[in-house]
């Protein structure tokens, strides 16, 4: 069941009970707006998360890592990122990806209804001050932490879209891996459970380059009966054997030949940006015959009933069905290939 406004109001009073009329204020003001505001100058914004991401001190208590504050937005803990020593410049890119996607948090419509609510509450008790005070504090708009706040819940945080939290798994275990090494994350899984999107997503927080499985479709000549017969037959793996993997072992821009469904032949050269996080995404980028050429191993589920719609949606009915008599079966045949899904693969989302 989706939370309401009070539900997050409630919440966040519950786990910060020194929370004052203006705290609310920033609070609903952030749920509904994110934090498109503080981007005005990207270096500027930077340089002062460096400064205060430096003088944030940890413990070995944990923390959430992150707070969701409405559906579409969360505050990412700083100082349990720290503790979890993980890159700054992988949480400010979410936060910039983050402020661009401003128009998806409410806006003022939310805003208001959200003001309205806390009235509510006030009424309801679950407030301990006036409707004076509320009011007083309501009418300035967005205002700075309370002193109070400040000593007692000690905030450090940045905004970012809740869409990011899903990668904060992944995040949390690369940041593990040697940091001067070059590191490819696979990314297997179901069709239509989200494999390409947190590719790009994942992305844009690494600066990584992409490849995608889809681009290495079996051709004609090679679909034999033996061959559609192998779990995972069907994906041409040694061409990605060979003109993929030995290319991620360097920091240089490479480049493959992408098969285009529609004329069933090898089509344009799509560049793969060099860097020192690859991903490689798609069903099937797990095969056995590839090997194990990956730092991480994510595998990217859906559930049935959401898959067929996310299929219908995306596709069409004209699709769906080539989905649910041809593709979904050759994808399950081979994942039911793999011995333990849970523990051959380093995260499942």
């Amino acid at each position: 069941m989706q939370k309401t406004v009070k539900d997050y109001l409630c919440e966040q009073l519950a786990m910060h009970p020194s929370m004052q009329p203006q705290d609310i204020v920033k609070l609903l003001f952030q749920a509904a707006f994110g934090a498109e505001h503080l981007l005005t100058d990207k270096d500027a914004a930077f340089r002062w998360l460096q400064k205060e991401f430096e003088k944030i001190e940890t413990t070995d208590v944990s923390e959430k890592l992150y707070e969701q504050i409405q559906d579409k937005v969360c505050r990412i803990n700083l100082r349990e990122w720290k503790r979890r020593n993980m890159p700054l410049s992988w949480l400010f890119r979410m936060f910039v990806e983050s402020a661009s996607y401003a128009n998806l948090y409410g806006g003022q419509e939310l805003f208001t209804k959200s003001l309205q609510e806390v009235e509510v509450l006030i009424q309801e008790g679950v407030f301990d001050f006036s409707m004076e005070e509320w009011e007083e504090t309501a009418k300035q708009g967005p205002v700075h932490h309370s002193e109070i706040y400040r000593q007692q819940e000690k905030p450090a945080y940045r905004i970012v879209c809740s869409r990011y939290i899903r990668l904060l798994p992944i995040l949390e275990e690369l940041a593990k891996l040697p940091q001067d090494k070059i590191h490819t994350i696979a990314i297997d899984g179901r069709c239509a459970s989200g494999k390409t999107t947190m590719a790009f997503m994942l992305a844009k927080v690494l600066e990584a380059g992409i490849v995608h499985m889809d681009d290495f479709f079996l051709p004609m000549e090679l679909r034999t009966e033996e061959r559609l017969a192998t779990p995972g037959g069907n994906v041409h793996y040694e061409r990605v054997a060979e003109e993929v993997l030995p290319k991620l072992k360097a920091e240089d821009n490479f480049f493959y030949q992408r098969f285009d469904c529609s004329k069933m032949e090898l089509d344009d050269y799509v560049t793969v940006k060099g860097a020192k996080y690859y991903i490689v995404e798609g069903a099937y980028s797990c095969h056995a015959e590839l090997g194990e050429y990956m730092s991480l191993k994510i595998f990217s589920d859906v559930e049935k009933v959401e898959q067929i719609e996310r299929i219908r949606r995306r596709d069409g009915e004209e699709y769906l069905e080539a989905f649910i008599k041809k593709w979904i079966p050759l994808e399950e045949r081979y994942i039911m290939s793999i011995a333990d899904v849970q523990e051959v693969f380093d995260i499942i989302i």
